[in-house]
């Protein structure tokens, strides 16, 4: 399976972190945010990847180049203008020719993406959208589904007198290349909407992802949530670096001198130095 990771993003609320760099470059420890997806796919056997980019495409490019040195594959779909999530897909649609996974690559997850594909198969499903329980889905797509798991209704970012339920897109959908078909280029629908089984069929099944999730970097205190997350292993990523014990990691090139003390958990990113005292 292919995926497709959306890395359009300016960022503008991280500024001045993005000033000079597109939000999935922003640093989340000890690499860019988009480096923990691209390692949550390899892991689940997924190296065939579709990047869509927009806001400073090039960074991403000279960065990760054709993705050989990570063992994977990587196609890029560049846009001139913001075409939203259902857009950006369609804008890679000559890369998709058999169903496809689709994340943000401004999050950091260590979700079982391999169950979510096990269960879109097993439903013969045209589009399956991963769903998490959050207790405040304010900032969320709500969505609302049946007892058979069916979705009835999507509500986009509603008020406290909206809200009946807190179930909330993720962002991480499973979709079958037919879907794309549907899609009218230059003007498509956005986000959740576009995979809603209206514009599909009425039997389209969702999954409910009951584990812990996190997602979307976009705000600072949510940037350093996460990067605490990362810190202390409440999501699970690749190794940091070189493990020096005390729940320390460092890069390549860091000195510290004899008489530092240290207390974790700490990473220090490449060429750091500690000074005595």
């Amino acid at each position: 399976m292919k995926a497709v990771v959306m890395a359009g993003g300016e960022g503008s609320r991280l500024r001045p972190l993005t000033i000079n760099r597109p939000k999935p470059m922003v640093p989340m420890v000890s690499k860019p945010v988009i480096g923990h997806i691209l390692d949550l796919l390899k892991r689940h056997g997924i190296t065939e990847v579709v990047l869509t980019l927009y806001y400073l495409p090039e960074d991403i490019q000279e960065y990760y180049g054709d993705g050989h040195s990570l063992g994977m594959k990587i196609y890029y779909a560049i846009e001139e203008t913001p075409l939203g999530t259902a857009g950006s897909v369609k804008n890679a649609q000559q890369y998709l020719d058999e169903p496809f996974i689709i994340i943000s690559g401004d999050a950091v997850t260590d979700i079982n993406l391999q169950q979510v594909i096990e269960f879109h198969q097993a439903k013969k499903a045209e589009a399956t959208l991963t769903l998490y329980r959050v207790p405040n889905p304010l900032e969320y797509g709500v969505i609302i589904t049946d007892p058979d798991g069916r979705i009835t209704q999507f509500l986009e970012k509603p008020s406290w007198g909206e809200v009946i339920s807190d179930t909330v897109n993720t962002g991480i959908y499973v979709i079958d290349p037919a879907v794309l078909d549907l899609i009218q280029p230059g003007v498509p629908p956005t986000g959740a909407r576009t995979y809603s089984p209206s514009c599909l069929k009425p039997d389209v099944p969702i999954w409910l992802c009951g584990r812990r999730l996190l997602v979307r970097c976009g705000r600072y205190r949510e940037y350093m949530r996460t990067s605490g997350d990362v810190v202390h292993h409440r999501v699970q990523v690749e190794e940091l670096g070189q493990h020096i014990g005390g729940n320390i990691w460092c890069g390549t090139g860091v000195e510290i001198a004899p008489d530092a003390q240290l207390y974790g958990p700490i990473y220090l990113g490449d060429e750091v130095k500690i000074k005595a005292g």
